[in-house]
């Protein structure tokens, strides 16, 4: 079995990619929360997003990282 540690990128040929534009739904979440997801029971902060993705399935996505990787759109697409 491989094994892969974090910060330690192995020497092999990866290819690029970039992620399908799959519009989902969210809202900002503005008190902490839980929510039970695939694998279990996750907590938001406030501030945090509760997403919903393309099976329905809800999770908890850190404030910091949706800032990075999504833009809010206005429902049209």
């Amino acid at each position: 079995m491989l094994k892969f540690k974090q910060h330690n990128i192995p020497d092999l040929e990866f290819q690029s990619a970039i992620k399908k534009p799959i519009p989902i739904r969210c809202i900002q979440i503005n008190e902490s929360f839980e929510v039970e997801t695939l694998e279990g029971i996750m907590r938001g902060k406030r501030g945090d997003w509760l997403m919903i993705g393309v099976n329905g399935e809800m999770y908890p996505c850190d404030k910091g990282i949706f800032e990075k990787t999504y833009d809010l759109t206005d429902g049209t697409e």
